[in-house]
């Protein structure tokens, strides 16, 4: 059922399955090619009623360096409207939403930089364990682009506190695991070396319980914490993000 994937190290263990984000050479960055893959493990898993748990990390030195910016020159070069980059804002929107909405448990299980693009991945699972090693930004802002990728600022501040996530994304400062741990970020922090044991420690109890019932909880969760869709400002998102990003580019140009 599990493809052969590019960017992506999907392994099947009965009712757990692991998603590794597999391009350590690029810290993992998050491309069109990680979206469409990733989208398509999503959707697989809706169909497979046997997993109960999907973990996500990262191979290499980090579970991700952020969104690939190396592909919105080569997007704008290919249509100046914007049209691709919007469609590009618009995909990741759509599997965080997909992620979101999953009815198996997701944990994310992180370690290194978890920055910008990863960070939105990592708080649209369900659970979040962290090495002590973990190094995490929102650096858009400082880049001169919105916090706008896959509708994280309406998801964030409902994790983390809105005046928290307002002062890391005005500052694009970095944070560390215990910073992270407090603001619910993380749910636990762990020794790099520990990770693994952690992760799977928080797994087996969940692979006990009743499916149905788990799927229930999630969409009684998600409901009342209003995760289950995104809020009306996120679908502006990638409209938002395509006119800076385009802004942006056309003035490097210049």
């Amino acid at each position: 059922m599990w493809n052969e994937y590019k960017t992506l190290r999907v392994t099947d263990e009965g009712n757990l399955l692991r998603v590794q984000l597999n391009r350590p050479e690029a810290g993992n960055a998050i491309s069109g090619e990680v979206l469409n893959e990733f989208s398509q493990v999503l959707t697989a898993l809706e169909d497979d009623r046997k997993i109960r748990v999907m973990v996500l990390s990262g191979a290499g030195d980090h579970f991700c360096q952020g969104g690939d910016r190396s592909e919105f020159p080569e997007l704008l070069a290919e249509d100046l409207s914007g049209a691709a980059l919007r469609a590009l804002a618009t995909k990741a929107q759509r599997v965080c939403e997909a992620l979101s909405k999953l009815g198996v448990v997701t944990v994310a299980q992180l370690h290194g930089d978890v920055i910008g693009a990863g960070l939105g991945l990592a708080i649209f699972c369900d659970l979040r364990v962290g090495a002590d090693n973990c190094r995490f930004r929102m650096p858009e802002v400082g880049l001169g682009v919105p916090p706008a990728w896959g509708g994280v600022l309406d998801r964030l501040p409902a994790e983390a506190g809105q005046a928290w996530v307002r002062r890391l994304l005005l500052t694009a400062e970095e944070f560390d695991a215990t910073r992270a741990e407090r603001l619910s970020i993380l749910h636990e922090v762990v020794p790099l070396d520990d990770l693994e044991d952690a992760v799977t420690r928080l797994v087996k109890p969940l692979l006990r319980r009743d499916p149905t019932t788990m799927r229930i909880t999630k969409a009684m969760l998600a409901a009342r914490a209003n995760a289950a869709q995104l809020s009306v400002g996120g679908y502006y998102d990638a409209e938002l993000l395509t006119a800076a990003v385009t802004r942006r580019w056309a003035v490097r140009g210049q």
